[in-house]
């Protein structure tokens, strides 16, 4: 495929997601059977409900009980089954999907380890302010260039600007024996020292979600070569919506403590099954809507390239997996000024150059207010709340007049 609408023969080789398979297929299984199961209790008024829900559930209960029983269990069976076969069409629809990206990478400015420092300028005519992007480290760099359509990457660079994006790319031996130490106060420093030689001056760093908290401690440790600092949903404090959720999501690695010693990281499979926690109801509403679409509309392909990309993870090292979530999540080391790198706190409000937070108001992976804590530890830090999710602020429809557009205006003005 060239571009997203080319049209190839399906693919032979299935894909693997969405991850992991077995978990999303047993939770929509169990999501839709459980109506038939819950039927009787329904009937009855033995189903404990939330105090705002007793009174839309008493009068859903009477009208249920004035319907021929029978009849009623009928209908309901008959819905299970039609939801259900359109939730697994819509699974096996993207599983055979012949959408692959295959866009071009840019050239290679530094490699060290697994990890590539990629160089979009040279896909423009790179007249404007160089800035580095670092992305999170447990998914793929490529978010910010997902597809001919949808690349923060390409765009900036076509408005002339020099965008340097860190791929991290897959942990090797080297890289599992990593702390977020070794990737801060190593790699990455190392990575901005290889944009600052090539262009000669101080350049921008942006960081996406997680990438934003290893760009903080960055602008910290390196201020002479770090001019602005851009944090696109960045969280800061892990406790600020929900501290019992964040704890939660600390505790579930914890069975595989022995298991992440063995291999040396946490797999991708785990961490998906911990992200699926957030909405345990997604798989189901979203690939049932997938089910709907015109294969080769361009929604279906966004879809799929979005998809793709969700399931295209990468393992956390072991170091890695305890820093973030046991220290960010279950401890909230990061708002309580107990992260350390290099034996130093992350301090915020340490920093003295321009700072620009970009916080989703939709967002439902870094809840606003943990982003929005960050931003105000910094004085000067300014806001933008664009009416955009997490993922969305990078690749949705809205994410050019919300984010793209105000952050090339920015980083003109402040690189």
């Amino acid at each position: 495929m060239t571009g997203d609408n080319a049209t190839i023969p399906p693919h032979p080789t299935a894909r693997l997601g969405p991850r992991p398979l077995a978990l999303h297929l047993a939770t929509v299984a169990a999501t839709l059977l459980s109506s038939s199961a819950a039927l009787p209790h329904l009937r009855n008024g033995s189903l404990p409900w939330k105090p705002h829900l007793r009174e839309r559930a008493e009068d859903l209960r009477r009208r249920i009980a004035a319907t021929d029983a029978d009849a009623f269990a009928q209908a309901v069976d008959r819905e299970v089954r039609r939801q259900l076969n359109l939730a697994l069409t819509g699974i096996e629809r993207y599983r055979h999907h012949p959408y692959r990206r295959d866009l071009p990478d840019p050239p290679v400015l530094w490699t060290e380890g697994a990890s590539r420092l990629l160089d979009y300028g040279a896909l423009g005519p790179a007249t404007g302010v160089p800035v580095l992007f670092v992305p999170s480290l447990v998914n793929r760099h490529y978010i910010l260039d997902l597809s001919a359509r949808k690349s923060l990457m390409r765009w900036l660079a076509a408005q002339g600007l020099r965008p340097f994006l860190i791929d991290w790319g897959t942990p090797g031996p080297l890289e599992r024996r990593y702390s977020l130490t070794d990737y801060i106060a190593g790699r990455l420093e190392r990575a901005l020292a290889a944009v600052v030689e090539a262009v000669g001056r101080p350049v921008p760093v942006v960081g996406y979600c997680m990438g934003g908290l290893l760009a903080t401690a960055l602008a910290q440790r390196r201020p002479k070569e770090v001019a602005a600092l851009g944090l696109l949903a960045t969280p800061w404090d892990f406790h600020a919506e929900d501290a019992g959720m964040a704890r939660r999501a600390a505790s579930f690695f914890q069975p595989f403590g022995p298991l992440l010693d063995a291999w040396g990281e946490l797999p991708v499979d785990v961490l998906q099954g911990l992200f699926a926690q957030l909405d345990p109801l997604l798989a189901l509403k979203k690939f049932s809507q997938f089910a709907r679409m015109e294969p080769d509309s361009r929604a279906a392909l966004a879809f799929v390239s979005l998809e793709d990309w969700l399931n295209d993870g990468v393992p956390l090292v072991a170091g890695v997996a305890r820093d973030t979530l046991a220290g960010w999540y279950g401890r909230n080391d990061t708002a309580r000024g107990a992260w350390l790198v290099a034996g130093l706190p992350v301090e915020p409000a340490r920093l003295r150059m321009p700072v620009l937070a970009l916080i989703p108001e939709r967002d439902r992976i870094v809840p606003p207010s943990s982003a929005v804590a960050l931003a105000r530890s910094i004085d000067s830090a300014q806001m933008i709340r664009p009416p955009l999710g997490h993922i969305g602020m990078v690749v949705s429809a809205g994410a050019e007049t919300g984010v793209w557009r105000p952050l090339a205006e920015w980083l003109s003005a402040a690189g």
